[in-house]
Formats: C-alpha cells, structure tokens, sequence
C-alpha cells in the first residue's frame, strides 16, 4: 500500500502553466476565500448608468437630429393645419392654435424621448449588459434610478431646446415661470420615463415595446389635451382625458407658462401637481419592483 500524498505546501512550486505568477501563502486549514467587493452606494452606480444612457444617445447622430426635427414638423404642420378652425376655450380667447399646441408639444417631446430611451432596456438584455448590472453589487433601485435619470435629462434637455421658440411667440416668459416650466417638465420626465421603464422591462424585443406604444403611449398624449381642449367633446372622450394622468402633467405646464391666465376648463395647478407627483412615485416604486422579479432574459 502506498503512503498517502503529503498535502501541498503554501510554497509549492507553481504548475508549468501558472508560472510567472505569485502564490500567497494560505495558512494551513484555511481555503482560499474571495474578498468581498466593496459597497458603491446609491449614487455612483445612479450616475454611472445615467451617464452611460446620456453618452448613448449623443453618439447616435440620426438619434438626435430625429428627436429635435419631428416634434418641430409635427408643431408647424399641426398648427398652421388646424389654425383657421381652432376655437380657443374660455380663458384663451387670444390664443392661436400654435400657441396653445405649443405646450402640448413640449409634453410629447417628453413623451416620446423619455419613452424611447428605455428601450436600451431591451436592447441591453439582448447584449448582455444587462444581466452583468442585475449581477453587480449594486442595488436594483440604483439601476432604475440610473435609467430614469439618464431618461429624464434626455427627454428635458430635448423640451428645453424646443421651448426656446416660445421667444418668438407671444408667451410671457419670466426668469420665475421659466424655471416653473422647468420643474415641471422634469417631473413629467421622470414619471414617462419610469413608466417606459415599466412597459420595456417586460418586453422581449422591440416590436412588442412599439406596439404597446402605439396603441396605448400615442392615446394617452392624444387624450392629454394636447391637440384639442376638453371642452365641447363627448362625455365619454371627457371622462377619458379626466382619467388620463398625462392631462394633469400638461395641465400644470400650461399654468406655470401662463400664469395670469385664468383657464377654466383645466384641473386646478395644485391638483394638477399633486396627480403628477402621486402618479410619479407610483411609476418609480412599480419600477423598482419589477426589476426586483425576474424575466425569461434574465440569468437563472
């Protein structure tokens, strides 16, 4: 019968293949155990993601100029089609009908740059970078929080250069009401973008995201007031565009760009505020939830 093997020694040489290399030595009956990686907090993943979804869409150049020209066609098309038959509700008497889309062109700006930008959700899931953030020592909230940010700044940045034409209107811009459109902007960004959060991280492909948008992200920013007032249509139409969380998102921005104006016909500011702010949160939290749970692209 042979003598048992002697265990290795710490100082053992190294096989052929790993020469070149440094053993430490492991004190005897201790395994060799990885040390734990370091906890990066919140808000160094938030920024890193945020930045990453930023740097993304800079560098896709028909990205850009597609986001800045269609809601500009869509503005000069729409308000000089509609001009001679628009009539302007109560509290809008002066207002022509370039003017009062103006707003609601800014929303779908919001709208459909917020909405587009989560669809890297989808594309990420398809690369693989996805399921190395969902396997990285950060938080599930600091990824949907880095996507919301990177969303939002997209998506204000984009109302931003667009509400710059309100110079050549008759809308009586303050240094106040510009920086109350501005916060109100940003917090329908936030909202749209977490809920194309939502919509992207149960999607598969990018069909499947552009059809949900069609036949439901589309009516919700036709339904918000947007191209037409609440006045005079259907009671159905009515309780619809009541229903509709967005109606308050553009309601609120038409009074802070407006704010001696007395609209009628609109929710009030502090109602319109507090929907969009509870709407907002119930995005954010059903966000972080559902990237909580996993999907049939995610790794097991």
């Amino acid at each position: 019968m042979s003598a048992p093997t002697a265990a290795p020694s710490p100082l053992t040489p190294l096989p052929k293949g790993e020469r070149g290399t440094t053993r430490s030595p492991v004190p005897q009956g201790e395994s060799e155990i990885p040390a734990a990686l370091p906890d990066p907090g919140l808000l160094l993943p938030v920024l890193s993601l945020a930045r990453r979804e930023i740097v993304r869409f800079f560098r896709q150049r028909n990205r850009v100029i597609g986001a800045l020209l269609q809601p500009l066609i869509f503005w000069i098309f729409f308000g000089s089609a509609f001009r001679a038959s628009f009539k302007p509700p109560e509290g809008m008497e002066q207002m022509s009908y370039q003017e009062y889309f103006f707003p609601g062109t800014i929303v779908m700006i919001l709208l459909f740059t917020a909405i587009f930008s989560t669809i890297s959700i989808i594309e990420d899931r398809r690369e693989g970078f996805l399921q190395s953030v969902l396997v990285a020592p950060i938080s599930r909230l600091a990824m949907v929080l880095g996507k919301i940010l990177g969303g939002t700044f997209l998506a204000v940045f984009q109302g931003v250069l667009f509400l710059l034409l309100a110079l050549t209107m008759n809308i009586p811009f303050t240094l106040t009401s510009f920086f109350a459109t501005l916060g109100v902007m940003c917090l329908v960004a936030v909202a749209l973008t977490g809920l194309g959060f939502m919509i992207a991280w149960r999607m598969d492909s990018t069909q499947g995201f552009h059809a949900i948008m069609s036949i439901f992200l589309l009516p919700m920013w036709l339904l918000s007031g947007a191209l037409f007032p609440a006045s005079g249509v259907p009671g159905w139409l009515g309780a619809l565009m009541t229903i509709n969380p967005l109606t308050y998102g553009l309601a609120a921005l038409r009074h802070v760009m407006y704010p001696n104006a007395q609209f009628e016909h609109l929710p009030s500011l502090p109602l319109s505020l507090a929907v969009t702010a509870a709407f907002t949160v119930l995005v954010i939290a059903g966000s972080a939830l559902l990237a909580g749970t996993r999907t049939s692209g995610d790794l097991h």
